[in-house]
């Protein structure tokens, strides 16, 4: 089967980072959420879809690309849920999330929770990136890649969770995720660490 990477745009702060840069440039398809194809455009770009309510959307680039143009009303979800949804559908290898933060302080903390629910919607590899790091959603022991003194911050949306880990400076044992800061700014001890638990919702960020 063909390889095909997607990369959805939402419209938070466009990357400036060489890691999500690339992954733009090298993506098979670019999915933007409304508006973010106005940053990608002006980065060189251009968008093999744009999809949303089309609010924030300029006339102008409506009109250039409106073959490309999906415009979904659903209000009772937002344009990166649209656009993630969508991507499902083209059978990607996996999808990668940029411009998902920045701006606004409450969307960039709903889309990261985002990854939870979109996490289980597929069996591919899923991310987001930024400029500062990669957040992955995982749903029982995992391990995952590092370098030596990455920093890693581990949130549970479940806050009975159990996590026991091996590989980073700070060994998770019997901490209660009652909230969001309580496993985070850890350290990668080499070139790899382990979460091990059985069941529930957890993002991993991991440091460029």
């Amino acid at each position: 089967m063909t390889k095909k990477e997607i990369v959805i745009l939402a419209n938070g702060e466009f990357p400036s980072h060489p890691v999500p840069l690339e992954r733009l440039k090298r993506a098979d398809k670019i999915i933007c959420c409304d508006g973010a194809a106005e940053s990608l455009l002006k980065a060189g770009m251009e968008p093999h879809l744009i999809i949303g309510d089309l609010d924030s959307l300029n006339n102008m680039i409506k009109e250039r690309f409106q073959e490309r143009v999906i415009l979904v009303t659903d209000q009772e979800s937002n344009d990166l849920t649209k656009a993630f949804e969508y991507s499902l559908s083209l059978s990607p290898s996996n999808i990668a999330i940029l411009g998902a933060t920045g701006k606004r302080e409450d969307h960039t903390i709903g889309n990261i929770s985002l990854l939870s629910l979109f996490g289980k919607k597929c069996k591919i590899p899923l991310q987001m990136v930024t400029d500062y790091g990669i957040f992955t959603p995982v749903y029982s022991s995992t391990i995952f890649k590092s370098k030596k003194g990455d920093k890693i911050s581990i949130f549970s949306l479940d806050c009975n969770i159990e996590i026991e880990s091996e590989g980073l400076d700070y060994p998770l044992k019997g901490v209660k995720f009652d909230s969001w800061w309580k496993a985070t700014l850890n350290i990668a001890s080499g070139e790899s660490f382990v979460l091990r638990f059985n069941k529930g919702r957890v993002i991993v960020f991991i440091s460029h």
